[in-house]
């Protein structure tokens, strides 16, 4: 059993027969009350983030979850469509509430973590870096790309992000896909 005190970001508990993911924790003291953590958690079956204050007389079992290889073959009118990495012909859905942001940087035969709570699965989990070809890029100006700066382009996912003047459509950019920013080049368009 974890204590309220226990609830450090990153900390998985079952709540309601539901996983939750800490992402936010700070503990309070206040004159004259009990301590308190003030926590941010997000629940991993719906995806809904919420702000919830625990107290000292709370406690919460440890969710035991499981990791599965998965592939991610479409994605069609906001429900993501995968298979298991042994077995293609089992499937499963995920909506887009469930994916969140990560999901436009899915693209098809995507090598993923599938995240299983009592048998059933719950989640993904991406490579932290992809690489995705740019399929729209506004021109570079000339001499702009000294100078620095960035322009907004669409991945072929897409996906909208920041990159530096020099990329340009056709490129292959490598993402990372927990913040959703632009890392590096890793080819040029012929």
């Amino acid at each position: 059993m974890l204590s309220y005190s226990e609830l450090k970001i990153g900390t998985f508990f079952v709540m309601n027969g539901e996983p939750y993911e800490v992402l936010e924790y700070a503990f309070l003291r206040m004159q004259q009350r009990k301590p308190v953590a003030q926590t941010k958690i997000k629940n991993l079956i719906t995806g809904k983030v919420t702000n919830q204050t625990f107290h000292q007389n709370d406690s919460f079992e440890e969710a035991s979850l499981e990791h599965q290889k998965s592939k991610f073959l479409y994605s069609h009118r906001g429900d993501f469509v995968f298979c298991h990495a042994q077995n293609p012909g089992k499937r499963f859905t995920l909506n887009k509430e469930q994916m969140g942001e990560q999901g436009k940087f899915l693209k098809a035969n995507t090598l993923i973590d599938a995240v299983l709570f009592n048998e059933k699965i719950i989640n993904i989990i991406l490579p932290i870096k992809i690489e995705l070809e740019v399929v729209e890029a506004p021109p570079s100006i000339k001499g702009s790309t000294v100078t620095g700066g960035n322009k907004l382009v669409k991945l072929e996912t897409g996906a909208d992000i920041n990159v530096p003047m020099f990329i340009n459509q056709g490129d292959i950019v490598r993402v990372n896909t927990q913040t959703g920013e632009y890392t590096e080049r890793v080819s040029i368009k012929k």
